[in-house]
């Protein structure tokens, strides 16, 4: 067997080919799934709305005792639960995360906890510390989502508080929390409260508008994201009946109002005593939900910045709770119906190598399958490469003929490894001087069989 080395020697670009995009299970039997977070490792969070917080591995096993449950704190029915997870940049070193949840009397509350320093799998239920509370007028409309920007600000979805068209005016009244993005501090509280406010927020400093706001005119933004490559926010907002709509924003456009309740995406919905049209941001995207379409809630997703499907590289994903359709936005704002997957799609995630999942409220939870540019068809029982994934090394064996040639490049078709004229049936790849993620490995027998295959060095 004949022994190689990576070594970086400059680009290629293979040809075109394109797959459809899909989903592959990954895990089910859980109960009301809503979120999914990652902690910088290879574990996977799962959010339960009734209360519980469960690991998951890359391969989607589920660890047997919860990482939190908080079941006891947490109030349920209508649109209420344990609604996100976010954990500390730091977490790591300080062992920090946040939930949102609505307490029993339904108003909501954004809580620290810490993990236990001598089990990083179970959270300490005792370290409860609460950040920030607010009051729900109804059931509905709770938003939930919370993230931390690339700035290193706690970021909070807040719905209108509930009933239909926003009868309290709330989204647009800059002096209370609901219908907003909320932005905090939470590593420098100050003025006896548990977070501080960034000295750029749009209302920093006033007496008469809450401090906490980031934008506002929102109804009930269910799933917002960062892009993990340009700071972008994108945030899915659930429309009144007749309008989904799908919004953006630069990292640092600050103070922006998203226009509900006087509009329901780019429609005119009650344009009483509003802002002229030119003050508000209206939708990059938007599909219908009106009688008949099949829709009815969008669910906001992530761009995707995975290393595997680079043909869907910096694709934006989306879907609808009530028709399991998913959609994607590119680059130009151009909005595709994908189709329907068959699930009632509550939530994305992503793990720590930005490959992306899609969450089913009934208990599943699928792993996103893209677009691939550059892999060949071939017969990939003609080679094997074992292990795969791989840490150290990786055997590369030819069932019926000598290896010819042996190219590895990178997602992004730069060349790592080639080696011509092997002229042995197997050959071993010493891989530990690279990084984790995906790789492409071309394979070609003497008799002219060619195979590419993915290669992950983990």
């Amino acid at each position: 067997m004949k022994t190689l080395f990576l070594n970086a020697l400059g680009f290629f670009f293979f040809g075109m080919s394109v797959a459809q995009v899909n989903f592959a299970p990954f895990v089910e039997n859980l109960n009301s799934p809503v979120d999914l977070q990652h902690a910088g490792d290879d574990r996977l969070f799962v959010v339960e709305q009734g209360g519980v917080i469960k690991i998951l591995d890359l391969n989607g096993n589920v660890n047997p005792t919860p990482f939190l449950d908080i079941s006891g704190l947490v109030s349920g029915g209508s649109e209420q639960g344990l609604l996100g997870l976010a954990f500390h940049p730091d977490y790591a070193n300080n062992g920090f995360f946040f939930v949102n949840y609505t307490k029993i009397n339904g108003d909501t509350r954004i809580a620290r906890f810490s993990v236990d320093p001598g089990d990083p799998d179970i959270a300490l239920l005792g370290s409860e510390l609460m950040i920030l509370e607010y009051s729900q007028p109804f059931s509905n409309h709770n938003g939930g989502g919370i993230a931390f920007g690339p700035d290193g600000y706690l970021y909070i979805a807040s719905g209108d508080g509930g009933s239909g068209g926003d009868p309290g005016n709330r989204a647009q009244n800059t002096t209370i929390l609901l219908g907003k993005l909320l932005r905090i501090d939470v590593d420098n509280p100050s003025g006896g409260n548990n977070y501080g406010i960034p000295a750029d927020n749009p209302f920093a400093g006033s007496i008469t508008n809450a401090q906490e706001i980031w934008a506002y005119g929102l109804r009930n933004p269910w799933r917002f994201s960062f892009d993990s490559l340009t700071g972008d926010i994108w945030i899915g907002d659930v429309g009144q009946g007749d309008v989904e709509e799908i919004d953006k924003a630069g990292p640092t456009e600050a103070g922006l109002n998203y226009g509900w309740r006087c509009y329901e995406g780019s429609e005119p919905f009650n344009t009483s005593n509003c802002p002229d049209p030119s003050m508000l941001t209206f939708p990059v995207a938007e599909y219908s939900s009106s009688t008949g379409s099949g829709n009815c809630s969008v669910t906001g997703g992530y761009v995707y910045r995975g290393d595997i499907y680079n043909g869907s590289y910096g694709l934006y994903l989306a879907a609808d709770v009530c028709s399991g359709r998913v959609f994607t936005v590119d680059a130009g704002n151009n909005l595709v119906d994908q189709g329907t997957f068959g699930g009632s799609w509550v939530s994305f995630g992503v793990d720590f190598t930005n490959e992306l999942y899609i969450v089913d409220i009934a208990g599943r939870i699928l792993k996103f399958e893209g677009t691939l540019i550059g892999v060949d068809e071939f017969d990939v029982k003609t080679f094997t490469l074992i292990p795969n994934p791989a840490h150290t090394e990786v055997r590369i064996a030819s069932e019926n003929d000598k290896i010819a040639s042996i190219v590895v490049t990178d997602l992004k078709g730069s060349i790592i490894f080639s080696e011509e004229n092997v002229g042995a049936s197997e050959a071993s790849l010493s891989v530990e001087q690279y990084s984790k993620g995906m790789y492409l490995v071309r394979i070609t027998s003497e008799v002219g069989a060619t195979s590419v295959q993915k290669l992950a060095i983990q």
